[in-house]
């Protein structure tokens, strides 16, 4: 029995267990105490009050919800699918804008450096918050609907940006399968056949009569009626958070790009490559390694960043969750809820850059 606890490896799991269970110990005690304290106050425990029906107005749903009808629950729910909209939207444009300011940074233009470096600046060292409430105003000051301001089938107006949407048929359900299908073929092996990314589902869509019908607003009354409106308070959150992350990813995307030796520059030169094809084939799919783990905090930073969404008016899961809990006390549980959400992308983000550095090392060493 000496001679195991002398082992290193065995004391080391003997500690381990014992913090494991000191830690389960604390746990179990808080939770207790907060059951036995919530009881003496008559306050009620546990989540059924999500079946609850909930009075809680929602001006923008994703999903079908009727003020003291639908349940919290489904509020929730809403909640959570606004603030993933919110987040893939800002995500991608955040990403593509960040890197377009990162690569002008080193720019041999002195304009374009010049003006990229001020963009960065600017932004960072002004708070989000500022930002939002600054692209909000700016919203709420553009002329009311009968006066919209119209780019083609596009409008603009205080009641937010209309756009005409697509009208979805079986023919684009179909289409869409046959690219995810095709998506995963060549993710897994077959990366000579990228043209069928576009021409299978293409083929799809005409094989079932190319329907392509555009839903346009129209004026009718006071406001537009028909397409897909981005109300004043999301497409303010979008923007906001996009040009605030975007500058700090525009820093990434550079110190990424630098960490790369100059000759490898000076090589694709000698091949007769310009500057933009080696930028692009070149220098990019290397800098991708430096820039994939800062880049994935970025990422976190504009999901977790939603919740500043409550001071413009914009019902993400912060917002109706804290109208939930004022309406019903259970604070507890409305702020698991919450924070089991933000954990749980933040663990999907997370994995999934883990995914495509694994995927880029494996290539890289081939």
């Amino acid at each position: 029995m000496s001679g195991l606890l002398r082992s290193e490896r065995v004391r080391a799991w003997v500690w381990q267990a014992v913090i494991l269970g000191g830690l389960v110990l604390l746990i179990w005690w808080l939770a207790g105490n907060a059951t036995r304290n919530l009881a003496a106050r008559h306050i009620a425990t546990g989540f059924g009050f999500l079946d609850n029906a909930a009075a809680i107005p929602i001006a923008e749903s994703p999903i079908s919800y009727v003020p003291s009808e639908s349940s919290y629950g489904r509020a929730l729910a809403v909640g959570v699918l606004n603030t993933l909209k919110a987040s893939a939207v800002g995500i991608v444009l955040a990403m593509l804008i960040g890197t377009a300011v990162g690569i002008a940074r080193l720019s041999p233009n002195r304009l374009a450096s010049v003006c990229a470096a001020s963009y960065v600046e600017l932004l960072r060292d002004t708070p989000p918050l500022l930002q939002l409430l600054m692209w909000y105003s700016a919203l709420q000051a553009l002329p009311p609907a009968r006066q919209a301001l119209h780019a083609g089938p596009v409008v603009l107006s205080n009641r937010g940006l209309i756009l005409p949407v697509l009208e979805w048929q079986t023919a684009h359900w179909a289409a869409l399968a046959a690219l995810v299908i095709v998506a995963g073929f060549i993710w897994r092996s077959a990366a000579r056949w990228r043209w069928a990314l576009l021409c299978v589902p293409v083929l799809v869509w005409a094989a079932m009569g190319a329907p392509f019908e555009m839903e346009r607003p129209v004026l009718r009354g006071f406001n537009f009626v028909g397409g897909m409106t981005l109300s004043p308070e999301f497409a303010a959150l979008v923007v906001g958070l996009v040009v605030y992350t975007s500058a700090y990813i525009a820093e990434i995307v550079r110190s990424g790009i630098q960490a790369i030796p100059k000759g490898q520059w000076e090589a694709a030169g000698a091949l007769g490559f310009s500057r933009a094809q080696t930028l692009r084939l070149v220098i990019l799919p290397q800098a991708l390694r430096v820039i994939l783990p800062p880049l994935a905090s970025e990422f976190l930073n504009l999901t977790k960043n939603t919740t500043l969404a409550v001071a413009i008016g914009f019902q993400d899961i912060m917002s109706i969750g804290e109208t939930t809990l004022n309406q019903t006390g259970q604070s507890i549980e409305t702020i698991v809820l919450v924070m089991a959400f933000f954990l749980i992308v933040s663990l999907a983000i997370s994995g999934g850059i883990g995914v495509l550095e694994t995927r880029l090392a494996r290539v890289g060493a081939r």
